[in-house]
């Protein structure tokens, strides 16, 4: 299905991989693992065909159905359903099936007739290429991920952006793609949805690379593991399941480290010999030979593997304020006459932390964007009360500038530090030599969160505002994000499916939408988390 070889992939000036050769089949199911920034996107990027390697080459049988981690459209205002059956080009006769139907609704004899043909004509070109079968196909997926029927309907720039990763989802398995290359497939699904794509997956004839940080996702669908290791610029790669593969890489590293200590210890014997002998004018020669096996020795022993580096996560000291530094009255979102939520009320009281509980689509994201004022409500106000300074973080990123660099976005975010302590805090983050240079359009979705995150650490926040903050997070980084959480003293808005976040903030009140009821958070609630 792909064969890649001699690839290898830069980041400016810094090699993420050298000449890397492998092989995906049908019936293969990698799972492609490494810490955030290693290169994962970049390399599936690289297989979709939407890049470059900067040497070797990429073959490609068959189709491919690439999900990336922040899928864009151009045109919103397609419907959601079209978006799927556009994988299979139907849309197009869908579309014109639509003009003629309004056509026959014409006064005019002759339009009406000549729509009634073209009508019928699209009809049976429609039905020639499964149209109706493939119809019913695309909703039983789209069902399955948690899209009902009318957001089928709705245009995509009516959906939050939960929703339209999830349409971009079911149009990549409705594509009937040999390979699906899929860049952490479970960010915004529920459970019954994920539960759903791991199923789906296991039995997938065709080729298979996912990346994800949903252990149980790797252990039920992989039948091998790439592991790209940043510190080498290598990829590993085991046939294997996702247990054996853990397995495999701690035998791997025991071995590595037994074999180094008693390379070591000969070496160490060589050497002491060698610098014995060399006191003799005649065993000069012998001791220099000596000292050279030992070299060579310890050359040729695999060295323990580097442990990845983590970005360590304090969140800002807050920044002094009033009792209730934000309040919001009488909120409400519609688009069209779909309703979303109306009439909720929210005050944040300094050091409150609050969770937003709702299923997809109820208006989570956008309540965090009025609340931050990225965007305007219907109807309502937001009330900020004194020394309110907040700090948002976007799931979608879209705090970020695309086409400024790193380091530009920090400075824009932090004007009072001198240049020297932003590149510290960036350095904290694992930013650092040219990477601070990069535009952050293109950095990986684990990139662009430690990006976010790092704009937050520097805001001194009293309020933060929490979208998805462990979505396409390594485990090391999501744990600093947790006790980040945990040990932050402001107050905290959160919106995750992530269940470990909502257990390391320790909420007071959750505020469930789109009804606007506000309650005191209980264990009763902990278990809608993952299903919200």
């Amino acid at each position: 299905m792909i064969t890649a070889e001699g690839i290898e992939l830069r980041a400016g000036s810094r090699i993420l991989l050298e000449s890397a050769t492998f092989r995906v089949a049908a019936g293969d199911r990698v799972g492609l693992v490494g810490r955030n920034g290693a290169g994962k996107t970049t390399l599936t990027k690289v297989l979709a065909g939407e890049g470059l390697p900067a040497a070797g080459k990429v073959v490609s049988s068959g189709a491919v159905g690439y999900l990336p981690q922040d899928p864009r459209t151009g045109d919103l205002d397609v419907l959601a359903r079209d978006r799927i059956l556009s994988a299979r080009g139907l849309d197009a006769i869908v579309a014109d099936l639509r003009k003629a139907e309004a056509s026959m609704a014409s006064e005019n004899d002759d339009v009406r007739e000549r729509a009634m043909r073209r009508y019928s004509r699209l009809d049976a070109e429609f039905d020639a290429q499964g149209g109706y079968a493939a119809e019913s196909e695309a909703s039983s997926i789209a069902s399955s991920l948690g899209l009902e029927q009318r957001i089928l309907e709705q245009p995509l720039r009516t959906l939050s952006g939960g929703q339209r990763r999830r349409i971009e989802l079911a149009r990549i398995l409705f594509s009937g793609a040999q390979t699906l290359l899929l860049d952490e497939p479970t960010n915004h699904l529920d459970a019954d949805s994920i539960i759903w794509l791991r199923d789906y997956l296991k039995s997938y004839r065709g080729g298979l690379i996912v990346i994800s940080h949903d252990v149980e996702l790797l252990d039920a669908v992989v039948t091998k593991v790439f592991h790209l290791d940043a510190n080498r610029a290598e990829i590993d790669q085991y046939n294997v399941g996702w247990k054996a593969y853990l397995q495999a890489r701690e035998l791997d590293e025991k071995r590595r480290k037994r074999e180094r200590l008693n390379a070591e210890k000969k070496a160490g014997v060589l050497l002491a010999q060698a610098d014995k002998m060399r006191a003799k004018a005649t065993k000069a020669v012998a001791a220099q030979n000596m000292a050279r096996r030992a070299e060579k020795m310890l050359a040729g022993i695999e060295g323990e593997r580097v442990q990845d580096k983590v970005a360590k996560l304090r969140f800002p000291k807050p920044a002094p304020c009033g009792k209730t530094p934000l309040m919001a009255e009488g909120l409400s979102r519609s688009y069209g006459s779909l309703e979303i939520f109306t009439d909720v009320d929210l005050a944040i009281d300094r050091g409150s932390k609050v969770v937003v509980l709702g299923l997809n689509g109820a208006g989570k994201t956008t309540l965090l964007r009025m609340l931050a004022g990225v965007d305007a409500p219907d109807t309502g106000r937001i009330l900020p009360g004194h020394g309110l300074k907040i700090g948002y973080y976007a799931q979608e990123h879209e705090n970020l500038d695309v086409d400024r660099s790193v380091l530009e976005n920090m400075k824009s975010a932090a004007p009072e530090l001198g240049e020297t302590e932003v590149r510290k805090v960036l350095g904290s983050f694992l930013f650092s030599g040219d990477d601070v240079d990069k535009p952050a359009g293109v950095l990986s979705g684990g990139e662009k969160t430690r990006l976010s995150l790092a704009l937050l650490v520097v805001s001194s926040a009293n309020v933060l505002l929490l979208d998805e903050p462990t979505n396409n997070l390594d485990p090391a980084s999501r744990e600093e994000i947790l006790g980040a959480l945990n040990n932050y003293e402001g107050a905290v808005v959160l919106v995750s499916h992530d269940d470990g976040a909502v257990e390391a903030l320790n909420p007071e009140r959750i505020l469930l939408l789109p009804d606007g009821v506000e309650d005191l958070w209980g264990p009763d609630y902990a278990d809608l988390v993952s299903l919200a």
